[in-house]
């Protein structure tokens, strides 16, 4: 399993260059990773993970696999989406299918690029789409409200359960604040995601930044990152200006490159793993002489459901799961030494699954 991300942000805010370089550093891995371009405005690219590398090295695996992350570049935002202006109404239904949103904004003065608001106000960006969202959210939220009144009348409860929890989204809205800050009760949960909200969907900031203030960011940025962190959401400072240089380059020219703008990593690195904390996702790994191979799981999840990840088949007959941590697969050097040092356990139907677990499933078939 991996998840879908959706690039979004006004015009000339550099979400294009950032999808661009995106997908051009998913073709140059396509050697090594699967990938593919499944629409001119979807690509997937590989997540980065030294652990992978570690443990295929060890085990003397043939082929690595990583977990994959798809990206969606949504075009058509301006003000007035929700009304249908630009390309409103595909933007919103591109949106919906989404599982997490990378809002691009503008954090670089460049006199040669025009804003659309004519000035350069990220923050102000910001509650632009998010205003369009709630006004499309309220639209919504209306019109199912109107579609439920029968129902509630025939004392439907699944009825009854979604007209309450979208009048909890649109109090919510009404009152200026989008719908995902609304406390949910466990029982409510799934009914509450089924809703398909737009503003329900975790927000990734993304600043994009000058080549030289890729590294600390900016005073923009900085406004940024303080308006996520109030609204318990993220923010990550990307030149998408240099991840377009970088997806142009060998790997061994663009850690040079990364060295001299005195970067650790790639911006497109941070982004995957800001999305992956976002959405509390995790990793585990299956080993083996054929194949170490990620996958992508979400915290909490129970072995039976990882299992499940990699073939429905896994769940239904799931017996037991012999686990080895990461570290001690790595530290004593591989699955035989791990299982001769008592590190290798058995675990049932209960078992939470952690990160960098290295499993092996038993089932019946």
């Amino acid at each position: 399993m991996g998840f879908k991300m959706g690039i979004v942000g006004l015009p000339n805010v550099g979400k294009s260059t950032l999808f661009n370089a995106l997908t051009r550093t998913a073709a140059a891995q396509a050697a090594n990773f699967p990938f593919c371009t499944i629409e001119p405005n979807v690509g997937e690219v590989a997540v980065p993970d030294a652990r992978l590398d570690k443990l295929a090295e060890i085990a003397g695996s043939k082929q690595i696999i990583p977990t994959r992350m798809t990206f969606v570049d949504i075009a058509g935002l301006v003000k007035g989406a929700s009304k249908g202006e630009g390309l409103g109404n595909q933007f919103l239904a591109n949106i919906r299918e989404t599982d997490a949103i990378a809002h691009v904004l503008r954090c670089f003065e460049d006199s040669d690029v025009t804003h659309v608001e004519g000035r350069v106000d990220p923050v102000a960006d910001a509650e632009t789409i998010d205003t369009e969202l709630m006004l499309a959210d309220l639209e919504s939220i209306e019109k199912r409200r109107a579609g439920l009144v029968r129902k509630i009348k025939g004392n439907d409860k699944d009825a009854i359960q979604q007209d309450r929890l979208l009048a909890l989204a649109q109090a919510a809205i009404e009152d200026g604040q989008p719908a995902r800050t609304v406390k949910i009760d466990e029982d409510d949960a799934k009914a509450w995601r089924m809703l398909q909200l737009l503003t329900t969907k975790p927000v990734l900031y993304v600043c994009n930044v000058g080549e030289s203030e890729a590294a600390e960011g900016n005073a923009l940025s900085a406004k940024v990152a303080e308006m996520a962190a109030a609204q318990g959401n993220s923010a990550v400072i990307i030149s998408a200006q240099i991840e377009e240089e970088i997806s142009q380059l060998e790997a061994d020219e663009a850690e040079m490159f990364l060295t001299e703008m005195g970067l650790d990593e790639a911006g497109l690195d941070r982004l995957i793993r800001a999305g992956y904390e976002l959405l509390h996702l995790e990793t585990y790994f299956t080993v083996g002489p054929k194949e170490a191979r990620a996958w992508t799981i979400k915290q909490g999840t129970s072995a039976p459901k990882a299992a499940g990840v990699i073939h429905g088949d896994f769940e239904k007959g799931f017996i037991r799961a012999e686990t080895i941590a990461y570290d001690d697969f790595v530290n004593l050097g591989g699955e035989g030494p791990a299982k001769e040092a008592g590190k290798m356990r058995s675990e049932g139907k209960s078992y939470t699954v952690k990160d960098g677990d290295v499993l092996h499933f038993l089932f019946n078939t």
